[in-house]
């Protein structure tokens, strides 16, 4: 019973990760490379597994949370103080980017077969969360939002088993790496919607008072369970064979299983949507105290207005462009965008942190194969950071997209830039 509880906390994880954004690239993913691209969800989950154990492990071990850890380590001069302000306008204006398509994605699982207008159901919605994050206390957040996994486990697994997938596609999909001509970006897509910068900060935020053994049962039961609920996602989407939309699967799975598929879609995108609607004003309040706070004053405790003013205002945001009835697809894309660029930086920070013998101990510090895990995950958050942000500056200034082959090879070789410079001060931080 103590190792179920354990799951139930930390499939906190999992429900922020498989948002609406997770729907949109995963199914996306199915309907135009059908199973081929089902390694890079596995690879997207170990790499999930492997930095929300160093940053949930750094608040077991040292006592401070990841942002506390971050202000510590890097608060000297301006430089400190530039850190400590990227960091915490990364996060925050990561979720609010989130929670613009959590809700809208909440909104359209909801509408797909209700007929409400999406206003109204943005309110509730957003009511909802909001009463949820100021009544409950952290720990209790979780296990809600991990019983509200479980049902949108069920709802997404259940609606792929019945499309009768072959199996040997599957498995061959899953365990053999291949790029189908146009495939390359949306792959770091499904590693960016997997690997969300904010849920460090969150995983390490709620893992005070946690035994390193107990967290990591958790923890990686909760992960590998949500990495299959993302594939189960994948697989519906090779229910449709036009341009994706929730209103196209939704009508593909109608017309193959019946109506009650498409009902059972609905429920598990409403659900998905819920479940990071209230993650991330939650993530983003956990940081600004890391930040912020001193175990002498704590003027940032869950109940003062300070933690929930920032847990609304990130809230307030999503709400907000639900109510102006901005499309959902095209708004969670560009969270996605503005996640890969987040993404390196937070990445970064966590390796270097957890390289910090002071900080760490001998107990707590990365060992080989730790940071040979670790070192390759953080060089493609910065492959997918660098293809991020070229593709959305170039949109902006109205220059026609770099292609494929030129975004991975400046992109790889801006990463081993950095891995070098990062190799050489961690090797000192270790010391």
């Amino acid at each position: 019973m103590r190792r179920l509880l354990h799951i139930l906390f930390w499939s906190v994880i999992a429900a922020a990760f498989i948002g609406p954004g997770t729907v949109t690239t995963a199914a996306s993913s199915g309907a135009r490379f059908g199973f081929s691209l089902l390694w890079a969800l596995l690879f997207s989950t170990v790499a999930c597994l492997v930095l929300q154990e160093a940053s949930a492990r750094v608040t077991v071990v040292s006592g401070r949370t990841l942002a506390r850890a971050i202000r510590e380590r890097f608060r000297r001069g301006a430089m400190g103080l530039l850190v400590v302000l990227m960091v915490l306008g990364a996060i925050v204006l990561g979720c609010a980017a989130y929670e613009a398509g959590n809700i809208l994605g909440s909104v359209a699982g909801a509408s797909l077969k209700t007929g409400i207008s999406p206003r109204l159901l943005t309110l509730v919605i957003g009511f909802s969360a909001g009463l949820l994050l100021f009544l409950g206390t952290t720990q209790t957040v979780a296990r809600i939002l991990g019983v509200l996994v479980a049902f949108m486990g069920v709802a997404f697994l259940v609606t792929a088993v019945l499309i009768k997938p072959p199996l040997v596609a599957l498995v061959k999909g899953t365990l053999v790496p291949t790029l189908p001509p146009g495939s390359s970006l949306l792959v770091l897509g499904l590693i960016g919607t997997t690997v969300v910068p904010y849920n460090l900060f969150l995983g390490s935020g709620i893992a005070a008072g946690q035994k390193l053994g107990e967290l990591r049962f958790g923890l990686s039961v909760a992960i590998i369970l949500g990495g299959i609920i993302s594939k189960g996602i994948q697989v519906v989407g090779t229910a449709i064979a036009s341009t994706f939309s929730f209103q196209t699967l939704s009508i593909a799975l109608s017309q193959q299983l019946g109506e009650w598929a498409a009902v059972f879609f609905a429920i598990g995108l409403f659900a998905a949507g819920f479940s990071s609607a209230v993650t991330a004003p939650l993530a983003a309040a956990i940081t600004a105290q890391g930040l912020f706070d001193s175990a002498k004053h704590e003027k940032w405790r869950e109940r003062s207005w300070r933690y929930r003013g920032i847990w609304l205002a990130v809230l307030a945001t999503g709400v907000f462009f639900g109510i102006i009835d901005v499309r959902p697809v095209p708004a969670i894309i560009i969270a996605q965008a503005l996640n890969g660029m987040l993404l390196p930086f937070v990445a970064i920070f966590l390796f270097l942190v957890v390289n910090d013998r002071p900080l760490m101990g001998d107990r707590g510090i990365n060992g080989l194969l730790s940071n040979v895990l670790m070192s390759v995950v953080v060089a493609v958050t910065i492959v997918l950071g660098v293809s991020k942000t070229a593709q959305a500056v170039t949109s902006a200034v109205g220059l026609p997209a770099p292609t494929e082959r030129v975004l991975l090879v400046a992109s790889a070789a801006i990463a081993v830039a950095i891995a070098a410079c990062l190799a050489r001060v961690a090797i000192r931080r270790r010391r």
